[in-house]
């Protein structure tokens, strides 16, 4: 395969003008969203000088999600899914700016910061399915690892430049500059979608309510390709996610360095985009569950490879392969979603995935943390990788349609 083929797949922006559009309102708005997440932090400490309220910000913004998600995707397949994604994304802006208006005219308590970031977060519950049915109306089904992947990208360099551009706003201009900005690029958002086609429901719409709620954790348990995706991803996040234990690893070896500190989360990050910017050497290959699977088992050998490497940069080396592992997973695992997904149920399984998404990581860094009080940061870390590779393994032996003699996936809906 030459470079060129290896390279991110531009090949969406050019065939759909309206992913175009979609993708780059996103990836503004995505930057925005990383700002805010700064400038609450930033005020909340301010405010309380406590880490029990600065946690609380995760928690503010993760229960909505985990709480209404399957509820709002079931509504996602019941109703125009791009006026609702127009109305929970004008949602969303309004927030920041009320966010913005009481940083500027009175700040408000903690816990009504707080409810802010959760009434965001209820939009988000709701928009983030809506948006995740897009692609297959968009892209043809070829282009849907490519898509994936340049979304993956606007990710990754939100992840690194947003933080550090709400760092230095909030420092300069105040928490307030933050939450403006972030507002201006909902615009952005908002621009994409209004260029969308018309998305109904159809005639198969979503039963209301639990009924239909229901129906689509009954295509998650009959499906195996899209449950074994799912619980790959479970795997990945759970028994492996190793953010809550770089600050005790680095006091066990490097000295309580923050410098050292910095350079382990930037590390996942820098090897996510380095994945993002080379994904044509994967979207284009024929059998994504083969790759989601190579890449979360790749991901739980460098996790324990890093507990147990000797010095710095082996344990950073490791770590940016970590970061471009789970690049990979996440992409491959969002194509086989798309693909066997029906379009009258894939408002609810992403709500699912989103779920997985959200509610993963916060499990697998407390598995962690409790792993780490027992023994030590480096234990915890190489139990997770190795216990992150077992449950793959597991899941490769039990999904006959993710294993190497399988056929080529192949869209459901077709």
């Amino acid at each position: 395969m030459g470079l060129s083929r290896s390279l991110l797949d531009l090949s969406p922006l050019r065939v759909s003008p309206a992913f175009r559009r979609l993708w780059a309102g996103q990836a503004l708005s995505g930057l925005g969203t990383r700002m805010t997440t700064v400038a609450v932090m930033v005020q909340v400490w301010e405010s309380t000088r406590s880490t029990v309220w600065t946690g609380a910000v995760g928690l503010a913004g993760a229960l909505p999600i985990v709480l209404l998600g399957l509820f709002a995707g079931s509504l996602v397949d019941r109703v125009d899914r791009r006026r609702f994604f127009l109305l929970t994304t004008s949602g969303q802006a309004l927030c920041s700016l009320l966010l913005a208006g009481q940083a500027l005219f009175g700040r408000l308590p903690v816990a009504g910061v707080l409810a802010l970031v959760a009434a965001q977060s209820c939009f988000v519950a709701g928009g983030g399915p809506a948006a995740r049915t897009f692609l297959p109306r968009l892209l043809p089904a070829d282009r849907l690892a490519a898509g994936l992947a340049l979304q993956g990208f606007s990710f990754q360099v939100s992840m690194l430049a947003g933080p550090a551009l709400g760092g230095l706003i909030a420092g300069r201009y105040g928490v307030d500059a933050c939450y403006l900005l972030d507002a201006l690029t909902f615009s952005a958002a908002l621009y994409g979608a209004f260029g969308l086609p018309a998305m109904p429901s159809g005639e198969a719409a979503a039963r209301p309510g639990l009924r239909g709620v229901a129906d689509g954790l009954a295509f998650l348990l009959r499906t195996p390709v899209v449950r074994g995706a799912l619980i790959t991803d479970l795997a990945v996040t759970v028994l492996s996610m190793p953010i809550s234990l770089f600050p005790l690893i680095n006091a066990e070896r490097f000295g309580d360095d923050p410098e050292t500190l910095g350079l382990f989360l930037s590390a996942l990050a820098v090897g996510g985009l380095v994945a993002s910017l080379f994904s044509g050497a994967f979207t284009r290959l024929p059998r994504p569950g083969v790759v989601m699977l190579t890449a979360a088992g790749a991901w739980g050998t460098a996790l324990a490879l890093a507990g147990l490497a000797p010095g710095r940069w082996p344990v950073l080396g490791f770590l940016a392969l970590a970061g471009a592992a789970d690049t990979i997973a996440v992409v491959s695992r969002g194509t086989i979603v798309q693909l066997h997904t029906p379009t009258e149920l894939l408002g609810r399984v992403s709500a699912a995935e989103q779920i997985v998404g959200q509610a993963g990581p916060d499990l697998g860094n407390l598995r962690g943390g409790l792993v780490a009080d027992a023994t030590s940061g480096a234990t915890a870390l190489v139990s997770g990788g190795l216990l992150c590779l077992a449950a793959v393994t597991l899941t490769a032996a039990t999904t006959p349609a993710l294993r190497p003699a399988a056929q080529p996936l192949r869209p459901a809906r077709e």
